[in-house]
């Protein structure tokens, strides 16, 4: 079995375009979540969302392109020539045949869907671009990827939610981890700050009309967020050979079912799954300084994670560092364990914990150091990434420092 290493990161986000503005921005607290500016926002009684600002997809991509990829996907590709150019890989011969890419997205191509829609339905249009399906299905990006950068092993796309992109990188975890791959492309991609996405989670009733506070006593709901962040993982051995930087260690993960709930989340189903990354990672408690949380700002979430934390990490979870980005770069549904998974990068390379900002006031049943509006510098070992989707279904990673 091979150890796991990161050896490329790439991002696209409300918080910056790149690995270094991102970290950037989380080291400082900046809030990424603002007005929205997309069609018909008048009709919403949500407004503000974590869109990425100052893109223009035409000086990225020709219009040929602009007509395959949808902005899910643009953002993935962006993310992934990041990775793979500070990784230093190119994919040939015996290396090309083996490596893959594994992206998780919960929408696929939503604005595709929501502009098509609109031309059908509201336009009374009887005619689309033909290349609608190739754009809008949720592999579209996850095959791009494997055409650009010549990626001819295994190659598929996660749908699971709010976990698609732990869920997906736990499965590039595997590929390498078993020999199967010497390196895998992976992470996640979103993008549905559209009428029709934010339409749809409105009729949730979890959305906040004004800000993200995870923990807070005065948090009101989640907010919606767009982006991608793509890695390559690689066997150590081959990683050491070449003489590549190494980001992080992937050392382990774990998934679970809650089998409960379409919607309501599971103390039960949360603690198996981070027990499990703990066990698979080998892990003691005690090793672990710093969670990324999945940390919604919905009272369901919060009071649950923390619940969860407490049962597994015992009198440990009292000196547990425990915070979530999502304050900063909102909910990023499918692609958000991909984003969330640079904090933990940041506390195991720079020895800063990302803060959890807008916090207000302290909630008895959240009484865990969450690392409230400022960030802070601790060296840590070894830290947990945590995804809880609806559906009840749950992926934790672990990451040690090389």
């Amino acid at each position: 079995m091979q150890r796991v290493v990161i050896t490329g990161a790439g991002t696209i986000n409300p918080l910056g375009h790149s690995v270094p503005d991102t970290l950037a921005a989380m080291a400082e607290g900046r809030c990424g979540i603002g007005p929205l500016e997309i069609r018909d926002i008048d009709r919403l009684a949500v407004q503000i969302g974590g869109q990425v600002r100052d893109y223009d997809e035409t000086e990225h991509f020709n219009r040929q392109q602009i007509a395959l990829y949808d902005r899910f996907t643009q953002f993935a590709l962006l993310a992934a020539r990041q990775a793979i150019s500070q990784a230093g890989l190119s994919f040939d011969g015996d290396l090309a045949n083996r490596s893959g890419v594994i992206l998780g997205t919960s929408g696929g191509g939503l604005t595709t869907q929501d502009e098509n829609y609109r031309a059908v339905y509201e336009e009374g249009k009887n005619r689309v671009h033909p290349f609608i399906v190739p754009k809008l299905m949720n592999n579209a990006a996850a095959s791009h990827l494997s055409m650009e950068f010549n990626l001819r092993g295994p190659s598929f796309t996660v749908s699971t939610a709010c976990a698609s992109s732990n869920h997906a990188m736990a499965q590039a975890f595997q590929m390498v981890h078993g020999g199967v791959a010497p390196a895998m492309i992976t992470g996640g991609s979103e993008s549905m700050l559209c009428f029709g996405g934010i339409k749809a989670w409105e009729g949730l009733r979890v959305m906040s009309k004004d800000g993200c506070r995870p923990f807070s006593a005065t948090r009101n709901g989640m907010v919606q967020g767009e982006g991608a962040a793509v890695y390559v993982f690689e066997a150590y051995d081959h990683a050491k050979a070449r003489g590549a930087e190494i980001l992080a260690e992937v050392a382990g993960f774990a998934m679970s079912s809650d089998a409960s709930d379409i919607v309501m989340p599971s103390r039960q189903g949360a603690a198996r799954a981070i027990s499990g990354a703990l066990k698979d990672a080998r892990l003691a408690p005690e090793d672990v300084g710093y969670i990324n949380a999945h940390g919604t700002g919905t009272a369901a979430n919060d009071k649950t994670e923390c619940a969860a934390v407490s049962d597994v990490f015992g009198t440990h979870a009292d000196r547990l560092m425990i915070s979530s980005t999502k304050s900063m770069h909102g909910h990023l549904i499918g692609g958000t364990g991909a984003v969330e998974l640079l904090a933990c990068i940041m506390a195991l390379r720079d020895g800063i914990i990302a803060p959890t900002i807008g916090y207000q006031e302290p909630d008895p049943e959240c009484a865990l150091d969450v690392v409230p509006n400022e960030a802070r510098e601790v060296q840590v070992t070894a830290a947990l990434s945590n995804a809880f989707a609806f559906g009840g279904l749950n992926a934790v990673l672990a990451l040690k420092k090389v």
